[in-house]
């Protein structure tokens, strides 16, 4: 399945008790410059899959209501399982904050009050924190990993207005914005970027 958005950019309950549905978001629109490697780190092998297989695996294990993946400098359909969908960011240039835009404007459009938003680049973080991060109460909740906030982030639909619209920053701009909403969890796993070559040879 395919969404192409132009923007620039398990149920739980809501507050009336009724059904909410919360989208997960995989951010792997970027050109992965620092890499330097054969290939894009989405794509890089590592341990039988690719580098991006294993977080969209992590993210389907968690039992969301709908699975996305952002997608903009390289091409990732081939990778892609049954079941995810695929937006596509075309101003994906102008920074992280615009493949949050698009993810955001795609949840909204399908009906869901909240994404979980993890990057494409962070394989080892499991499905058990992307699950933690869903159910815990809050609009703007983060994962903690001995100490140090990472994603995955969930935002809550209130808080979908206030996300920037371009630069890297995205939900970390939001925290910084409105310290006095954020919940935080702790979760297990390594949430470590693989950002060159040398990240994904040291883990192996």
């Amino acid at each position: 399945m395919e969404r192409s958005s132009g923007h620039d950019g398990g149920n739980r309950a809501n507050r009336d008790g009724a059904a909410m549905t919360i989208a997960a978001v995989i951010l792997a629109a970027g050109a992965g410059t620092r890499f330097g490697g054969d290939t894009h780190k989405l794509r890089a092998p590592f341990r039988g899959l690719t580098v991006v297989q294993h977080a969209l695996g992590a993210a389907l294990e968690a039992d969301f209501d709908d699975v996305y993946i952002v997608t903009g400098a390289v091409e990732l359909r081939d990778l892609i399982p049954d079941g995810v969908v695929l937006v596509e960011n075309h101003s994906w240039e102008l920074g992280q904050a615009t493949s949050l835009r698009a993810a955001v404007f795609t949840a909204e459009n399908d009906g869901h009050e909240a994404v979980v938003v993890g990057l494409g680049d962070q394989p080892l973080v499991g499905s058990e924190s992307w699950r933690t991060v869903a159910e815990a109460e809050g609009e703007l909740v983060t994962a903690v990993y001995r100490g140090r906030r990472s994603p995955p982030v969930k935002l809550g639909a209130s808080v979908w207005p206030l996300l920037p619209t371009t630069g890297d920053a995205g939900a970390r701009m939001l925290m910084q914005m409105r310290p006095e909403q954020v919940t935080e969890v702790s979760c297990g796993g390594e949430p470590v970027d693989f950002d060159t070559v040398e990240d994904l040879q040291r883990w192996k």
